[in-house]
């Protein structure tokens, strides 16, 4: 064979492997849905809540963006027939995530961070919101998912009032979660002082440390209870459940997880959501637990401070406020350039995360409170996308 045969060969060779790579990649972005409208994200703009009239519904609509358990969006909304000025918050106990969430603590921090949502974006937009918690009494604790459906978590009141700027309202709209490495920049005792001392209610703090004892027992905390989530089948299916593959997955649901939540954006989001989309136990499985640990890990070497919300008691107006003390918290933060990630494997209450839970009490709640929220924070070394959000309306409870 002569040289210039030898030469035409390879080129159509050549050629064929790039056709056939360009086929691959044109495939995986068409079945990742790169042509599909992202509809799950249109929350997230500023304009999105003054598409409706309703005071009650505008407010709902920044609700709607706080930070939430396994972002499930367990929120219903009764607006009040007699008075458009009331609406009621309810518990969606068709959203509870039973296996990493028995007890339903982390659901009712959830419900607190939407009730501050709702407080700033009504100072900025001209009303008082005032809220009762648990206006009907406290739940059956014994028939706790059919007490949530009848009993509201909250009622809400507004009173039309002068608008005020808010400094807190444009960090609404940033993702409220970034789960990338920090840079190792310290806080500075000013910004210390500023998340410390949000906090007024003397039921409850927020402790700050970033002295390298508490970092790496902390780190260790949060990479051994991610090591035993890790190896708990049933509580890793739960999460696989709501894994969104692609974008038609992300606009059909709106809630869950997908690609994003660890970072992931552009053309290799593309990618990813096709081949998971193609390959599932490329998400499930011993796959998943891998990537998991390894998040974690990523994480926990590349964090400067940790923060914690603590509370004297563990009631369920307790764990309301303290949802409402981290709406504040993560805004802050935003105010002053920082960005957060929850922790909290080690703070679940499955049996066999019983271990972790007990020790890490022990070292930082010796008195008998409870830790509600265990997060790191720092400066960030990137922006992350944000996540699906369900449509206003779907919260809106329909008689």
């Amino acid at each position: 064979m002569s040289k210039r045969t030898v030469k035409k060969t390879m080129t159509i060779i050549l050629s064929s492997i790039a056709a056939l790579l360009i086929i691959a990649f044109t495939s995986l972005f068409i079945i990742s849905g790169v042509f599909e409208s992202s509809k799950y994200l249109e929350p997230w703009q500023k304009t999105y809540s003054q598409k409706f009239d309703d005071p009650r519904i505008q407010l709902v609509a920044h609700g709607l963006l706080a930070a939430n358990g396994h972002n499930m969006q367990p929120w219903k909304i009764q607006l009040d027939k007699d008075d458009p000025m009331v609406f009621y918050l309810y518990a969606d106990s068709d959203r509870l995530t039973n296996e990493v969430d028995p007890f339903a603590r982390q659901m009712m921090i959830t419900q607190g961070a939407f009730l501050e949502y709702v407080k700033i974006a009504g100072d900025e937009r001209g009303y008082k919101a005032a809220v009762e918690l648990f206006p009907d009494g406290g739940y059956d604790e014994q028939n706790l998912r059919e007490s949530m459906k009848t009993k509201p978590v909250a009622k809400i009141m507004l009173t039309k009032d002068k608008p005020q700027n808010n400094p807190l309202y444009d960090s609404m709209f940033l993702p409220d979660t970034n789960r990338a490495a920090y840079q190792s920049d310290k806080l500075t005792a000013e910004q210390i002082d500023q998340l410390e001392n949000i906090n007024t209610d003397v039921n409850m703090s927020i402790k700050i440390f970033q002295d390298q004892e508490n970092i790496e027992k902390l780190g260790s905390y949060a990479m051994k209870g991610a090591t035993i989530e890790a190896g708990v089948n049933r509580v890793m299916q739960e999460t696989e459940n709501i894994f969104r593959s692609s974008e038609y997955q992300k606009n059909k649901y709106r809630y869950g997880f997908s690609v994003e939540g660890q970072g992931t954006s552009g053309i290799m989001r593309h990618i990813l959501q096709g081949l998971v989309t193609i390959f599932p136990s490329l998400n499930s499985g011993q796959a998943a637990s891998d990537t998991f640990i390894q998040s974690t890990r990523t994480s926990v070497d590349n964090t400067a401070a940790y923060a914690m919300i603590i509370t004297n008691d563990n009631n369920r107006s307790s764990q309301v406020k303290s949802g409402m003390l981290y709406s504040r918290l993560i805004l802050t933060a935003h105010s002053l350039g920082l960005v957060m990630q929850p922790l909290s494997q080690a703070l679940e209450e499955y049996p066999e995360m019983k271990e972790p839970y007990s020790s890490i009490h022990r070292d930082y709640a010796s008195d008998g409170g409870t830790l509600q929220m265990l997060v790191r924070l720092g400066k960030p070394a990137k922006e992350v996308p944000q996540s699906m959000r369900r449509d206003v309306m779907d919260l809106i409870i329909r008689e």
